[in-house]
């Protein structure tokens, strides 16, 4: 049975509000617009799904705003499967566009202790890419990080607790919750 994701809303605290992810988003894109602005061809842009969806499509309309033109596609690789705790890696879709010699810019919701991100940039790399830099909603605050990966542009930090909303999953619930929770317990 599936855990209720009105009752994890119970028993949870938000870390983040609308407002506070939205002028995250804002900064990133003030940043990002300065290490990529007039890059010829334009960087490649890849959505980690499920979870990077929502910040990614926010982020790349705001870079869109500040004249930032972007080549998409998309991933998904995923060790959480619906679960609470991570596992082996599952690659479910690779990116199609060509990486050789281009510079490319990863999108995700979450960065915890990197297992799947430090595989997703070696992978890009194996492919070619000239540059891989990795930017995300939310970096949670703990000590487990795996050597070799960290996140370039980060929004917010989260703590280090089940955390769930605007792209991350309670069970494969509450993605589209327009702020970030952290269960209590």
């Amino acid at each position: 049975m599936t855990p209720s994701l009105s009752a994890a809303l119970l028993d949870a605290d938000v870390v983040h509000d609308r407002a506070a992810i939205r002028a995250a988003i804002e900064a990133m894109a003030d940043d990002l617009r300065l290490d990529y602005d007039n890059e010829q061809p334009p960087p490649l842009y890849i959505t980690v799904m499920n979870g990077g969806m929502l910040f990614a499509s926010d982020l790349a309309m705001a870079l869109g705003e500040r004249g930032l033109d972007l080549e998409f596609d998309y991933l998904h690789a995923t060790r959480y499967r619906g679960q609470t705790s991570g596992s082996g890696l599952a690659w479910l879709h690779r990116p199609a566009t060509p990486m050789r010699g281009r510079r490319v810019l990863l999108a995700d919701d979450i960065l915890d202790e990197g297992h799947t991100m430090l595989a997703v940039k070696r992978w890009c790399e194996d492919q070619g890419a000239e540059d891989v830099r990795i930017a995300v909603l939310a970096v949670k605050v703990h000590g487990r990080c795996v050597d070799g990966i960290e996140a370039d542009y980060v929004g917010l930090d989260v703590p280090d607790r089940y955390v769930f909303g605007y792209g991350m999953d309670y069970h494969e619930q509450g993605r589209n919750l327009p702020a970030i929770y952290a269960l209590r317990s």
